[in-house]
């Protein structure tokens, strides 16, 4: 909100506000190079038109990143190694939309030194992780999704906590009075922890982040009080103030 999405402008902000993790939205060109960016047209968050499969990184730079607003700015699309050297030290990074592309991403990851400082996230079982991460599972960080339509929940997450323990869940609900809460009480007491995501409402039982700005206690104050630690924002500023004040956040 604060600087155009996925840009570097937007990290830095992130990092001085104190922010424990940001998430990025991975893209290929057309010359094989990892660039920020969340759709896979430019039409909406810059200056340019069309696939950005279909231009070189050489092209991506005659353009501009656009604001919220849809103003055009100063900032340029950053490349993936650009962003994670911007990061190394300084904040943990969730790549999102990367799937396609993990064996380029670890080669980003391992040349800034920042494999282990990456989040990767996921709706698969853990066979089919294993499967498509290999021995890059056990460098990175991995953190099933699930739902109430997960095949075989309780096996599914069982599965992890068994084979894997992942540092956290996350878990989407859509309801307050939704049986995802039964499973949350078993993955605390297994030692990971719940990320929930407050983006819109429909991920966090209607109490997500334009019902905070509002009533904060009904929203990240609910949301915390059923079981959350870890809570994906567009607000982040408003949440560290919330946390802050809760002594819940240095």
């Amino acid at each position: 909100r604060n600087a155009p999405e996925n840009s570097i402008q937007a990290i830095e902000n992130c990092i001085k506000m104190g922010v424990d993790i940001v998430e990025i939205d991975v893209r290929m060109t057309k010359d094989s190079v990892l660039v920020l960016m969340h759709d896979s047209e430019l039409n909406r968050t810059t200056t340019g038109k069309g696939k950005i499969s279909e231009w070189t990184l050489d092209s991506l730079n005659t353009i501009f990143l656009r604001n919220g607003q849809y103003r055009a700015t100063r900032h340029k699309i950053p490349t993936l190694e650009e962003a994670m050297l911007i990061s190394k030290g300084n904040i943990l990074v969730n790549l999102d939309k990367c799937s396609d592309y993990m064996d380029l991403a670890h080669i980003v990851l391992e040349k800034t030194g920042t494999v282990g400082q990456v989040i990767f996230k996921g709706l698969k079982d853990i066979n089919m992780v294993r499967k498509q991460y290999g021995g890059l599972l056990d460098e990175i960080i991995y953190m099933p999704i699930i739902r109430k339509t997960t095949p075989q929940l309780d096996s599914h997450v069982d599965d992890f906590i068994t084979e894997y323990k992942p540092v956290a869940f996350e878990v989407l609900y859509n309801t307050d009075d939704s049986p995802m809460f039964e499973v949350i009480t078993t993955i605390k007491k297994s030692g990971s922890r719940i990320w929930v995501n407050t983006l819109w409402e429909s991920l966090c039982g209607q109490h997500d982040d334009d019902f905070a700005v509002s009533n904060p206690d009904d929203s990240w104050g609910w949301v915390i009080k059923h079981g959350a630690n870890m809570i994906q924002t567009d607000r982040p500023e408003l949440l560290l103030k919330y946390l802050r004040k809760k002594g819940l956040h240095e």
